[in-house]
């Protein structure tokens, strides 16, 4: 089920979105690739805005992968590029 309206901090749904990219070893060796992110990186800086605006960036320049984590997360794709521009400013 899609949450229309509902705000979430973008910080907290980027690491959402984050875990669900990691979660499939193909996609996350892409993420390390396009990124470059190490395995270090994540481990030591997960948290952190610009990590979290890259994990979000990701997802954005695929948009199957969007389309796929947003669902998976019960939001509309927006609300990922939302968290995306905020985490960026």
């Amino acid at each position: 089920m899609q949450r229309a309206d509902t705000i979430e901090d973008p910080e907290a749904l980027a690491l959402r979105a984050l875990a669900w990219t990691l979660s499939d070893a193909d996609r996350a060796m892409r993420l390390l690739s396009l990124t470059g992110l190490t395995p270090d990186d994540l481990r030591e800086r997960i948290g952190t805005r610009p990590v979290l605006a890259a994990g979000l960036g990701f997802l954005a320049a695929h948009e199957p992968d969007l389309v796929a984590c947003a669902g998976h997360l019960g939001v509309k794709p927006e609300a990922l590029a939302r968290a995306l521009a905020e985490l960026e400013r």
